[in-house]
């Protein structure tokens, strides 16, 4: 089979990698890619995850035979409804949702909606605008601290504020509604109640009429240990989830799950591909904080290494409507994921920075997230906030962390840093 996998990130290189495992692969792409997906496949540099027209020509011209979307932008952009609505493209599939299934992700107010119409567990909440600021103070009276804060619209994972008092939460929306913290993602805010427990993220594979679970993972958002700082896209993750019993999953699939792909069906939302669902444990019981149309980062790079199903199988599988037909199979081992970062992140950082010593890496799947080579000198350089991904499997949580914190140590780049306690 001929692929295009578009987007470049640690997600894309470890969907990548998996990929190129299947002895039914003929030939992969990544759109645009990074120096990491250059090891799986070929990098498609001059096309814009973005120009549609280009991914189509690029299609028709190689005789592709399926697109898999990596990030969230061109879903909520409608290259599904592209592709569905083209002559020359239709019978090209592309695994990711429609535009309005994507809502799910691009849309905080069109979720919460949805979550309300189909009775699945979620946080209290309201949405204003820069008109309705002041009954935006109303309903934070109404709440308890903390406060959190989401910026309608899709914000790099970084869209979400947590206020830790009244003054800071009406400051910050201030910043969101009248200054334009977070552009066009946050002309509309919504409130919500503060959930008290621990995360979990679990990814369903979806047909448009069955649907299967992949493996579990944790991620981890805050920049400092302890989980401390700034929100960023993600530090690292973990698979399988420690507190992820029989009993909780069995809530999280008729709670949460069945309810959400039911009505995903039942509102006749053209939805092919995968669902990432954001959760908080609370005193053993589940709750939605979001949802994602495509699978996380950097979950993702925890996920893959554990996964026994090749991608390229599940991906048929769900062209083919043929889902409930298909075996999942998953290793038994758990994986710790340590995201190398650059200095600065989440705010300003330098890009550009050589990478020295990914050779000396043993023992652990090294996916790229924020790379590119040099054209010049072929050289591995930094590329973005979040750089490299560093992924173990082993027979418990702590040897892998332990493996791939070894292996961050024999990384180099200027102002790397990372957390040293995923999974603790």
């Amino acid at each position: 089979m001929k692929i295009i996998l578009i987007g470049s990130g640690g997600r894309e290189h470890a969907i990548a990698w998996n990929i190129n495992r299947s002895s039914r692969l003929e030939k992969l792409w990544i759109i645009p890619g990074n120096a990491g997906t250059a090891l799986a496949g070929t990098n498609v540099e001059n096309i814009n995850p973005s120009d549609f027209e280009s991914i189509g020509k690029f299609a028709l011209d190689n005789r592709c035979d399926m697109v898999i979307v990596g990030p969230e932008a061109p879903l909520a952009e409608g290259i599904a409804d592209y592709f569905a609505g083209d002559e020359t493209l239709k019978n090209i599939p592309v695994i990711g949702p429609s535009r309005e299934g994507a809502r799910l992700e691009s849309s905080k107010d069109f979720a919460k909606a949805f979550m309300m119409r189909h009775q699945i567990p979620t946080a209290a909440y309201a949405t204003f605008h820069y008109g309705l600021i002041n009954e935006a103070h109303d309903f934070l009276g109404t709440l308890k601290p903390p406060y959190v804060l989401k910026a309608d619209g899709l914000a790099a994972g970084k869209g979400v504020v947590i206020c830790r008092d009244i003054d800071q939460a009406k400051d910050t929306l201030q910043q969101m509604l009248v200054h334009s913290r977070f552009g066009a993602a946050g002309r509309k805010v919504v409130i919500e109640q503060y959930l008290d427990g621990v995360e979990m993220s679990v990814f369903v594979a979806f047909d448009g009429k069955s649907w299967k679970l992949l493996p579990e993972a944790r991620d981890y958002k805050r920049v400092g240990e302890g989980d401390t700082g700034p929100n960023t896209g993600g530090m690292g993750s973990i698979s399988p989830v420690p507190f992820a019993t029989p009993e909780l999953m069995k809530k999280v699939n008729e709670r949460i799950i069945e309810p959400t792909v039911k009505g995903i069906i039942s509102e006749q939302i053209d939805y092919k591909g995968f669902i990432f669902i954001g959760l908080m444990i609370v005193k053993g019981e589940p709750y939605v904080i979001e949802y994602n149309c495509r699978l996380g980062d950097p979950e993702t790079e925890a996920i893959m290494p554990r996964l026994k199903t090749n991608m390229l199988d599940i991906c048929e599988a769900i062209v083919l409507r043929k889902l409930d037909k298909l075996d999942i199979e998953t290793d038994s081992r758990a994986c710790a994921s340590v995201m190398l970062v650059s200095g600065g992140y989440p705010g300003e950082f330098k890009k550009g920075l050589p990478i020295s010593g990914l050779e000396k890496v043993t023992g652990s799947l090294v996916f790229h997230a924020g790379t590119k080579t040099e054209s010049s000198t072929g050289q591995i350089v930094t590329n973005g906030g979040r750089v490299l991904a560093i992924s173990s499997l082993a027979a418990s949580l702590e040897e892998a962390l332990a493996v791939s914190l070894q292996n961050a140590d024999l990384i180099s780049f200027e102002g790397k840093y990372y957390r040293r306690d995923i999974g603790k």
